[in-house]
């Protein structure tokens, strides 16, 4: 049964509010992400998503059942006898493949010589990551964004600039 992740309040958070790093404490371990990839592949299944991560079994059990619990995947019994699971993506563990296929497009530019593997859309283009603007429809450069912070950004740590008052 498909749950959703735990919502958190800014004030719940340590240090300076940021959904980055509340991000990071559910998914941010290696054995979570490469899990979580596996899955996104159609591994579904323990000994396979064991194979394709190269996880140590227990920290692999233990990964799965953080992820279950925060939400990102589920299991699901495909035998009774001996009763066995798979495990599928949440909305919320689909809704992290623009995630990984960015560090994967990362890892292929900045760590290795050769993509082990080129993902392609069905029309042959291989797949890439892009921020656009839902108004514009147009890329977005990282000089080109504004942010605003929210009060709660500057509760713990106001090394930004807080927002002039009346503002």
């Amino acid at each position: 049964m498909e749950t959703t992740p735990g919502r958190h309040s800014a004030a719940e958070l340590p240090g300076r509010p940021c959904s980055i790093a509340t991000a990071l404490s559910i998914i941010g371990e290696r054995w979570a992400l490469l899990a979580i990839r596996e899955i996104s592949l159609g591994n579904r299944r323990f000994g396979a998503i064991l194979t394709g991560t190269g996880a140590p079994r227990d920290i692999l059990t233990a990964r799965l059942r953080a992820l279950e619990s925060a939400g990102i995947l589920y299991r699901t019994r495909y035998s009774e006898h001996p009763p066995r699971f798979e495990y599928r993506l949440t909305t919320a563990g689909r809704d992290l493949q623009p995630v990984l296929t960015a560090l994967r497009l990362w890892g292929d530019r900045w760590l290795v010589d050769e993509p082990p593997v080129i993902f392609e859309h069905e029309c042959g283009t291989p797949i890439s990551v892009s921020t656009r603007c839902p108004h514009c429809d147009v890329d977005i450069e990282h000089t080109s964004v504004t942010p605003h912070a929210t009060p709660e950004w500057h509760r713990n740590n106001p090394a930004w600039p807080a927002p002039e008052s009346g503002a």
